[in-house]
């Protein structure tokens, strides 16, 4: 029987400890729905293990056949030029297939609501509260489309309204989209924070929740976020995909 490939979660990675205590919580919640699975974990940066040592040490091993997945809501400058450099600077010998991110995704939109309801929110509150989806930013243009389309997706299941935020990169911030829907009149305002694990960035959202009546934990290691991981690997080992250097 062939061997399944190895699945490398690839995140950023942070001087912050939370965001690879974080990272490791998901990758074991991964793990616990598919057994059998190997899941290895790399990190662009601050972080060991680097992706680089951790993709040596598979092609050491005889490993031949792995599914690079980018830990990532959007497909911005990471996905996009920084992972396949890495990637295409791999041991010749691996055949590497990358991932789509994981953003957007249904399942997603689910991981927003659990947090949500886990502080504090009832589906009895939902029309009377206004959402603040707070991503990192970026300055891609494409990233930040998707952080706008997906927050009038999510008004459309009956939040008396959803804005955008953004940490970083782009605008408004967070407090901002706080005021504007306090100006809508929703009696309570939550911010959601869209984002994968604890650190600088997730950390300036919540201090721009001050004036908000609820903010919610960071997606981390939910369970929809972990069904993402593998509906990602799954779709990656088709053939479909292009090999990444081979």
């Amino acid at each position: 029987m062939r061997t399944k490939p190895v699945l490398l979660v690839i995140a950023h990675g942070s001087r912050d400890p939370r965001h690879a205590a974080t990272v490791h919580a998901l990758v074991r919640r991964v793990r616990s729905l598919r057994p059998g699975l190997r899941v290895e974990t790399g990190f662009l940066d601050f972080t060991i293990p680097s992706v680089h040592g951790v993709l040596e040490s598979l092609a050491a091993e005889g490993v031949r056949d792995v599914v690079a997945l980018p830990l990532l809501l959007t497909r911005a400058f990471h996905a996009k030029a920084d992972i396949p450099a890495v990637l295409r600077d791999a041991p010749p010998r691996l055949r590497i297939r990358q991932a789509e991110v994981l953003g957007p995704s249904p399942l997603l939109l689910s991981a927003l609501e659990r947090r949500l309801h886990e502080a504090g929110l009832t589906s009895a509150d939902r029309s009377s509260t206004g959402v603040v989806l707070a991503s990192a930013g970026s300055s891609d243009p494409e990233a930040i489309a998707v952080i706008t389309r997906l927050a009038r997706q999510w008004q459309r299941t009956g939040w008396c309204g959803v804005r955008p935020a953004f940490a970083s990169a782009a605008l408004p911030r967070t407090e901002e989209a706080v005021r504007e829907l306090r100006e809508l009149g929703c009696a309570r305002v939550a911010v959601a924070p869209y984002v994968l694990a604890p650190g600088f960035l997730p950390d300036r959202i919540a201090r721009g929740a001050a004036e908000a009546d609820v903010l919610a934990e960071v997606l981390g290691p939910a369970p929809e976020v972990a069904r993402v991981l593998l509906e990602r690997y799954d779709a990656a080992r088709t053939p479909a995909l292009a090999a990444v250097g081979a």
